[in-house]
């Protein structure tokens, strides 16, 4: 949870004028999954828990794909 938790927050200070919402939802089991909308962008069962950097670019590109990231928009992970 601490993980998942920063996480938003890094979300939440990168997004914050293209976010309306980020909910996080107690899970047993280690269930990480993010989603933009109704679309599953990340799946912890399936790839495993992300680098920050790949979930923002996930995000940016579905809410703001003309932004750049910074030196977070390395090549992809």
């Amino acid at each position: 949870m601490p993980r998942a938790a920063w996480l938003a927050q890094e979300l939440l200070t990168t997004f914050e004028t293209e976010l309306d919402e980020l909910s996080l939802k107690p899970g047993t089991g280690g269930v990480f999954v993010v989603r933009v909308n109704d679309e599953v962008i990340w799946d912890r069962r399936e790839q495993g828990f992300p680098e920050p950097t790949a979930v923002k670019r996930l995000v940016r590109d579905r809410v703001a794909p003309e932004r750049s990231l910074g030196h977070s928009d390395g090549p992809a992970d």
